[in-house]
């Protein structure tokens, strides 16, 4: 994935064939961290934790269907994202690249939750754990494509 230099505001990126073919698959998974994980508070030390905690959910829950139709948005545009000889174009504004990293940190982040939060490479894995693992790896492969892109930018 490399940043191809235009002018105007948007950011254009080259994808080989493989990051081609990858790309769209892991923005599929979109989300993975499931829906009750993220606690309010890990002390229990707020006013009213249930109802609270449910207006979390409720507002993770908006903010991922939401998310997921700009993932599906993003994969159908042709002017966004579209196949070339070869590889991919992937055409962005820099609000969309903010918003594609915290969408594939999702996807890495809840790979990672799947795999039951390991500190280190599970010692042993099977097929849906090194699914999991792959699917982590590829995301974060691309976080750090678009996060070194927008290092060269600046």
């Amino acid at each position: 994935m490399k940043l191809v230099p235009t002018p105007g505001a948007r950011l254009l990126f080259h994808l080989d064939r493989q990051e081609a073919f990858l790309l769209p698959q892991i923005l599929q998974l979109y989300p993975r961290i499931p829906p009750a994980h993220q606690a309010l508070s890990r002390t229990g030390r707020i006013p009213h934790p249930e109802a609270n905690q449910q207006l979390l959910n409720e507002a993770l829950a908006e903010q991922r269907a939401e998310n997921r139709q700009q993932v599906l948005a993003l994969l159908a545009d042709r002017q966004r994202f579209a196949p070339t000889k070869t590889g991919g174009r992937l055409s962005l504004a820099p609000a969309e690249v903010e918003w594609l990293l915290q969408v594939l940190n999702d996807i890495r982040i809840g790979s990672w939750i799947q795999l039951n939060e390991p500190e280190a490479m599970p010692p042993k894995l099977d097929d849906v754990s090194v699914r999991d693992l792959l699917f982590m790896e590829i995301a974060g492969f691309f976080e750090l494509q678009l996060l070194a892109a927008l290092h060269k930018e600046e």
